[in-house]
Order: structure tokens, then sequence, then C-alpha cells
């Protein structure tokens, strides 16, 4: 059964941390096209959100390494996001929030998958 809901969040924190990845670098592009696309925060907010989430979930079952990695690519990830939303500053540090979101949730579903086989 650990198996089974460590596997689920961290298929959930990798998923969401690529899809808001995808997103912090494909949405200045497309608002550069007259689509009347601006950016809105709130979408960060709910990826960043929903990585929190996968990653309380995962802490507690995780090594040291795994907890840290995700514990600090979070707290850039949700910097960078209330910054912009209060002083309106666009930070860079939601790029590196998000690989390492994606790098973290890799090396704790493949340690994982390697203590249950």
């Amino acid at each position: 059964m650990k198996k089974t809901t460590t596997s689920f969040y961290d298929i959930l924190g990798i998923s969401s941390a690529t899809f808001c990845l995808v997103h912090c670098l494909i949405f200045p592009v497309l608002t550069i096209l007259p689509l009347g696309l601006i950016h809105n925060p709130i979408i960060d907010l709910i990826f960043a959100s929903l990585g929190l989430f996968a990653i309380i979930k995962i802490m507690k079952k995780s090594s040291l390494l795994v907890s840290s990695i995700l514990v600090v690519s979070m707290g850039l990830i949700w910097i960078s996001i209330l910054s912009e939303m209060v002083f309106e500053i666009h930070l860079d540090l939601i790029y590196f929030g998000g690989i390492g979101m994606i790098i973290g949730h890799l090396l704790n579903y493949n340690l994982h998958k390697k203590e249950n086989h």
C-alpha cells in the first residue's frame, strides 16, 4: 500500500512541476502574440499548491536528500510567486524551483521503486 500512495504523490508532483515549468517557459512567448493573454499568478499559485500537497505527503517517507531538494525547490517557487503577487516583480527562481521539484520527485520515485523490487 505504501508503494502505491507514494508513487501516486510522486507522479502528481512530477506532472504538476512539469506542467508548471512548461507554463512558465511557454507563457511569456504566448503573451507576445496578439491573443489578448495576460499572465495571472493565480495559475502559478494553483500549481504550487498541488506541489505543496504532494511534497507534504512524500516528505514523511522520503530520504533527507529528497526532502531537502523538495523543500528548497518549493521555497524558491513560493518566493517567486509571492514576489510577483505582492511586489509585481518577476523572479526567475520559479524556473529553478520547478526543475528542482521534478528532480526531487523523480529521485524519490526511483528510490521507492528500487526499495520495493
